[in-house]
């Protein structure tokens, strides 16, 4: 199921398979986008600060928890194992680390 922010673009698709999500599971599905993944693993509690990139990204979790907070909609997107986020080029966000910590998998992805 993917939920889509209308204002701005940003869409999350929930974990939907039957197992857990794994790294390598992920990672392949990314590789086969055409997407070159890199893993990133922040403590407790750590945030972002609101921020935009020049590119469009990919960003999966695959431990723990992750918030998006979208400051010009005043919006908060919580993101859980398997859960993707498209995060279009030019969006202001910023990121919270859940209590857990948290496990993510990210690309930049090429504009066609």
């Amino acid at each position: 199921m993917a939920i889509k922010n209308q204002n701005i673009g940003i869409r999350v698709t929930r974990w939907t398979g039957g197992q857990h999500p794994t790294l390598s599971t992920i990672t392949r599905e990314m590789k086969k986008e055409g997407l070159r993944p890199y893993m990133w693993m922040n403590m407790p509690n750590h945030r972002y600060a609101v921020r935009s990139h020049g590119y469009d990204k990919v960003l999966y979790v695959v431990e723990g928890m992750v918030e998006i907070v979208l400051p010009d909609s005043n919006q908060r997107m919580r993101m859980r194992p398997g859960d993707r986020a498209d995060i279009p080029a030019g969006t202001r966000h910023g990121t919270i680390v859940g209590t857990g910590g948290a496990k993510c998998v990210e690309a930049s992805m090429a504009r066609r």
